[in-house]
């Protein structure tokens, strides 16, 4: 439509490219933000081990065992990076699986707290893969 008046809208002024655009580049990176600040979160939950009065080897062992879900997180975040469908499937899946084994455990908000941003970042994954119109090579 506003390509009807080429006086006003010549052909190398892009109209609608610039929005397109900037939603791309920010669905592109705001999943991989989201993990990587996530992965940070995650990772603050084993400090406790210092707390742990452990020595020494036990205290390295405790602290690599606490840090397996960070790893996690990372290892789905590096595979979501080439193929983003896998961080729709890993991301919402963690999510899931949080919510079913600690389901009655916690408070209500300890499910928004650790679940809501594996579950976000999956489905910024899914929006990206979804408005891109293609899938992730």
């Amino acid at each position: 439509m506003l390509r009807d008046f080429p006086i006003l809208f010549p052909d190398f002024i892009p109209v609608y490219k610039p929005f397109h655009m900037k939603t791309e580049r920010f669905l592109y990176w705001a999943p991989r933000v989201l993990g990587i600040l996530f992965a940070c979160f995650i990772s603050i939950f084993a400090l406790d081990v210092f707390d742990g009065g452990f020595r020494g080897w036990e205290t390295l062992l405790a602290l690599l065992m606490h840090l397996i879900p960070t790893a996690l997180i990372v290892l789905s975040l590096v595979l979501a990076w080439k193929w983003e469908w896998v961080g729709i499937v890993l991301f919402v899946g963690m999510g899931a699986f949080y919510i079913i084994w600690a389901w009655g455990k916690f408070d209500l908000s300890a499910y928004f707290i650790v679940a809501g941003p594996a579950i976000l970042t999956g489905l910024l994954f899914a929006s990206h893969w979804w408005f891109s119109g293609r899938p992730a090579r």
